[in-house]
Order: C-alpha cells, then structure tokens, then sequence
C-alpha cells in the first residue's frame, strides 16, 4: 500500500480506501462485512468511509465492530450526512442537524471522534455560513479532525472556502466525487477547485458499479451473484447509474478486455490504476463483498500505465464516457 497526504489537512490516506455501502445494503452478512474491514486493514487500507445514512446506521454500526479489534490510531474513520435517515423526516446541514447527526454517529460507531466529516451532499435550504460555523465547532470540540463534502460543484467549493478563509473557520480538505474511466465529470470544474483551495478527492464508485470489472456483457443478463442482480444493491445501477447497463456501454467495455491484457492486470486494476494517475485523487474508495477481491484491487497500486495506452483507453470508450 502506498499512502497520499489528503489535500492540505491533517489526514494521510491509503490510496485505497474502504466504502461500507455494500455492507449495509442487504447483500452481505454481518459477519463478511466484518471480515472485509479487516482484511482491508491487513492489506494496508487505513481510510474506513461510511455514512448515517447507509442501512439507517447499520454501516455506521457495523464499521464500529469491525475496528474494535484494530489499533484506533492507526485507522481513519469517515462519516457523512445530509439525506434523512431511515424514517426520520429532518435532513440537511444546519447548525442543529450536524450537531445532532454527529453525536449519533459517535455512539453508532462507538468512537470519541471520526477523522473526517463530510457533507453528503449541497444543503441549499442552510446558509452556508451556518454549516461552516457547525463544523468548526465540531472540529474545535474534539469530536472531529477535517471536514470534507461529497458531490459539490466548483461555485460551491469556491463560496465555502472564501467563507472560511474571511471568517477564520476550519477550511475543507477534501472532496468525495463519483469518478471513473466512464464518469469523468469532475474533470471539467471541481478538481481545479479543489486544486486552488487545498482540497484532496477521495474518488467513489471508481469500478463504475462494478461494469469496469468486465463482469456485465452486451445482451446478457448479469451474474447471479452480481450486485446488478441483486435488488437490496442495484439501486444505483438502476437510477443514476442505468447508463451502465447498456449494450454500447457494455460493448465497449468488453474491448478494455486486451488492454488489461498488456498490462498484465485484470480490468479492475486497470480501472482502478487509471483513477490513481491522477494526482487529485488522494485515494480510490472500493466497496467489496469478498475479502478476495481486496487483495485483487491493492494489486492496482503503484501501476503506471502507459501514455499510449491511455490514448487507447479513451479511443475505445469515447462515445459512451459521460464528461458533463
């Protein structure tokens, strides 16, 4: 494993990180989550990301077990909020939410503090300068080590750092954007936001739903043991994420296949080597169900793939890569 600073806060990363959606989505027992977590750590993996959110507190829960039994100083907790959750009807990130959002978050997880607190996502309906004036509280409170957010575009990255910087308030230092070979948005705005305020990216969905492992093929359907068949974790790929399961998207895909090939890697090393170049990321947030899989994608670091074979990555997936 190789470990990058998180933008110009406190916290060094693991270039892989660990994403506890999976965990609490209903497609895998507790005591696999468990043993993912720690295989994840045996492998090297420091940076845990989780959210209230997932599985109503589930993942949160889960998390907390996982990391009794592992070294607290030597694993980076991360947590979000915003959307509601479970039954409860209050959301966003307002002075009051984020206070109370927190503390249940802390008992869940079973920790005095989480190294990173993020924004799940823009909360329109708070003033701006009310979610920043929380979440230095939170910070000057022990509770809290850096704060980041999670799908911002760069006019908000820009509003939120000149706040903080004119205020005297704890400044964000990192951002959890969807990146992939096929979802290439933040390219166009955020990374050079997050570039002139400091602010590292923590990549999520870096396999693209898992499509760039090569598993899904045009005109068939997936794999019984896929996460696209599975209804308690497909949601993703059958909302936002639907573009994924197309056959042109799919076909193309598939043509990645040799590529891989040449590099000696499987797809998703390649896939996940190719978010790594990328001197804005900081690091690349997996989700797995199988430890097997996590010693497969650490496999990824340290790779450099060559300029001509970029140029060939994109050749084959220009039509279908989404860039705005």
């Amino acid at each position: 494993m190789q470990y990058r600073r998180l933008g110009a806060g406190p916290l060094e990363v693991s270039e892989l990180s660990f994403g506890t959606w999976l965990t609490a989505a209903g497609g895998i027992e507790r005591e696999r989550a468990i043993a993912c977590i720690h295989a994840a750590f045996d492998h090297g993996i420091t940076l845990f990301d989780t959210a209230n959110q997932y599985g109503a507190g589930e993942a949160e829960r889960v998390l907390g077990a996982a990391l009794k039994s592992l070294p607290r100083d030597r694993v980076l907790i991360a947590t979000k909020l915003f959307f509601p959750v479970g039954d409860e009807p209050d959301q966003g990130l307002s002075a009051a939410q984020i206070a109370k959002q927190l503390d249940r978050s802390l008992t869940r997880l079973d920790v005095d503090y989480v190294d990173l607190y993020q924004c799940h996502r823009y909360d329109a309906a708070t003033p701006l300068e009310e979610t920043l004036e929380a979440l230095d509280r939170a910070v000057q409170s022990g509770k809290v080590r850096a704060i980041g957010f999670s799908e911002w575009n760069a006019a908000q990255i820009d509003a939120a750092a000149k706040i903080a910087g004119d205020d005297g308030l704890t400044g964000f230092c990192s951002s959890q954007p969807q990146y992939s070979m096929l979802w290439r948005k933040p390219e166009a705005e955020v990374f050079q936001a997050c570039a002139r305020h400091g602010i590292g990216n923590l990549a999520f969905s870096p396999l693209a739903h898992g499509v760039l492992t090569g598993k899904y093929l045009p005109g068939q359907p997936p794999p019984a043991d896929s996460r696209a068949a599975n209804p308690q974790m497909n949601q993703f790929m059958e909302t936002a994420g639907r573009h994924y399961r197309s056959d042109a998207l799919l076909a193309a895909v598939e043509q990645l296949k040799p590529l891989a090939d040449e590099l000696g890697l499987t797809m998703a090393q390649m896939a996940l080597a190719w978010v790594l170049r990328r001197t804005e990321i900081a690091s690349a947030i997996i989700g797995t169900s199988r430890p097997a899989q996590i010693a497969d994608n650490v496999r990824a670091i340290g790779i450099t793939i060559p300029e001509e074979l970029l140029a060939r990555i994109d050749a084959t997936l220009n039509a279908v890569v989404v860039r705005a």
